[in-house]
């Protein structure tokens, strides 16, 4: 099969722009494939192993199956995270609000990341911030599993804990006080359903994606009111947004008191993220 062909294949379900992009993603990372090489036609050249490898990939890619998924990682922040079907697919866009905290708790000691999922942002800070202690929390024993194994992989020490925030009896458990708390929950609305393509509604945990249709921003405030009780003095909470809830957010956390809520956008200008401060 020809680069062209490839492509060609995955032209029912994204457009030619995105299909070529997977396809030449899949290539470099999967058969060492350069830019170069596939433009030159080596695609063809490769073995009959290969070729028999890559039938299947591109099965398994013309059923919408998302490409990290189907290699079995996906990058962020510059390093490679191990994902399955258990867990959401990292976001580029999340690397920016990765970003944000690491520029505002350069000298945090205790940081709490609510919903790891593959543990991305977890780990991350753990590897940007080597001085903190960094705990991450999950509902999910497959989510919890990979994170774990992607932190002993990545060479960082994360202690992980199995935690359901919408149990009110965490906000008064117990617990250390954090400098930084940092959440990206399930806040998509159900109603959005109808707009979102097939190959995340079919394969990623609708847990990680969807929030309850009758209050969408119960995850943020559960989240705020166990911040409220455990950050210290000055701390920080940030948060991933849905564009579509991110007002109805602030507006939750000025009422618990929290000061200086600040909102950013994200690369596509969308108010994605959000920073408060603990008084």
């Amino acid at each position: 099969m020809t680069y062209e062909q490839l492509w060609h294949r995955l032209t029912a379900i994204y457009d030619a722009g995105e299909a070529k992009a997977i396809v030449r993603y899949m290539l470099e990372m999967q058969f060492n494939l350069s830019l170069a090489d596939i433009l030159c036609g080596k695609v063809t050249e490769l073995s009959a192993d290969n070729q028999a490898e890559l039938e299947k990939i591109m099965v398994r890619l013309e059923k919408a199956e998302p490409i990290q998924y189907v290699l079995g990682f996906a990058e962020f922040f510059g390093r490679q995270f191990h994902v399955a079907p258990g867990v959401l697919i990292p976001r580029p866009e999340t690397t920016e609000l990765c970003g944000w905290v690491v520029s505002k708790a350069q000298h945090a000691s205790q940081l709490l990341d609510i919903g790891t999922g593959s543990g991305c942002i977890a780990i991350t800070l753990a590897a940007e911030l080597p001085q903190a202690q960094v705990s991450a929390w999950d509902i999910s024993d497959d989510a919890l599993c990979i994170a774990r194994d992607n932190a002993i992989r990545l060479g960082v020490n994360v202690a992980f804990g199995k935690h359901d925030i919408l149990d009110t009896s965490i906000s008064t458990s117990a617990q250390p006080l954090y400098d930084v708390i940092i959440s990206n929950p399930p806040y998509i609305k159900p109603s959005e359903r109808d707009v979102m393509a097939n190959n995340v509604l079919d394969y990623e945990p609708n847990i990680a994606l969807f929030a309850p249709a009758d209050n969408p921003i119960i995850f943020y405030q559960r989240i705020a009111d166990f911040a409220w009780k455990h950050l210290r003095s000055g701390g920080y909470l940030f948060f991933e947004l849905n564009p579509l809830t991110a007002e109805a957010v602030g507006d939750y956390l000025h009422q618990l008191g929290f000061s200086d809520i600040e909102f950013r956008q994200d690369s596509y200008d969308k108010q994605r993220f959000l920073k408060a401060t603990k008084i």
